[in-house]
């Protein structure tokens, strides 16, 4: 593998994923994956697998800045991750008993459309308006809407984070910096079961390509989230709308390739 092409690749990955969690709280392996398949000809399987650990790191600084910021809600955050784990196991196990079809093309279509949503119906709530709702209907929500979140997501196999930006937002009513903030804190634990899982079965990675991604994404992470808190909520919301749209269609170049 030529070191500086590979160098070429996984910072443009990086950097397009860590714009997404960031910004979006935007799985990581949803950018990094495709390039890894497309350009460096990796097994798709190992692909994932270091997507996902890159995911670690960067969602885990970006919900550390988001909480330095006051933009987080671990309590609901933690009862919709239990939500969102279990759940996502039985929804795997419910589409291993069906035919096989490829339902990846569907979530990059909607982080599109997402990104649209955003620029053209900016989510305008405010802290204020999301303390009116009482403790109880909110974990009840944050267990329903996890539930809904861990199927999708194990059914098809991908989209946890723009599934969540999306229900934090529409259905529970999030302030658009807590429900990414949100949305990163639960996206760690997800992304680092996941990257457990998938070397302890697939064996260790590509370490150069491994590091490289880490620090690529862990450093964009960082730039989008300190931004993103700083941001008012008008160019907060045209910001991650431009990033979705570009990302969706990024993406659907890269798997139209491959």
């Amino acid at each position: 593998m030529n070191i500086l092409f590979a160098i070429l690749i996984t910072f443009f990955a990086g950097m397009g994923a860590g714009l997404g969690t960031g910004f979006a709280g935007l799985s990581a392996a949803a950018v990094i994956s495709p390039m890894l398949i497309t350009f460096l000809h990796m097994d798709p399987y190992m692909a994932v697998g270091i997507a996902l650990s890159s995911d670690v790191l960067a969602s885990a600084v970006s919900a550390y800045t988001y909480y330095k910021n006051k933009n987080l809600d671990i309590k609901n955050g933690l009862i919709m991750m239990v939500s969102v784990l279990v759940f996502t196991v039985v929804g795997s196990w419910v589409a291993s008993l069906l035919p096989s079809a490829t339902m990846g093309s569907f979530s990059v279509f909607m982080t599109f459309l997402l990104g649209i949503k955003f620029i053209v119906r900016p989510v305008m709530t405010t802290k204020e308006a999301m303390q009116g709702v009482s403790a109880k209907k909110r974990a009840i929500q944050s267990i329903v809407c996890g539930v809904l979140i861990g199927f999708i997501c194990g059914f098809i196999g991908a989209g946890g984070g723009m599934m969540m930006l999306l229900i934090l937002t529409s259905v529970l009513g999030y302030e658009l910096k807590t429900a990414v903030g949100t949305s990163v804190f639960i996206m760690t634990f997800t992304a680092l079961t996941g990257a457990v899982s998938h070397f302890a079965i697939g064996g260790a990675p590509d370490w150069h390509v491994w590091v490289l991604c880490v620090v690529f994404t862990l450093l964009w992470a960082r730039i989008a989230a300190v931004f993103a808190n700083k941001a008012d909520a008008k160019t907060l919301n045209r910001a991650t709308g431009i990033i979705l749209v570009i990302l969706g269609m990024v993406v659907m170049g890269f798997n139209w390739l491959s």
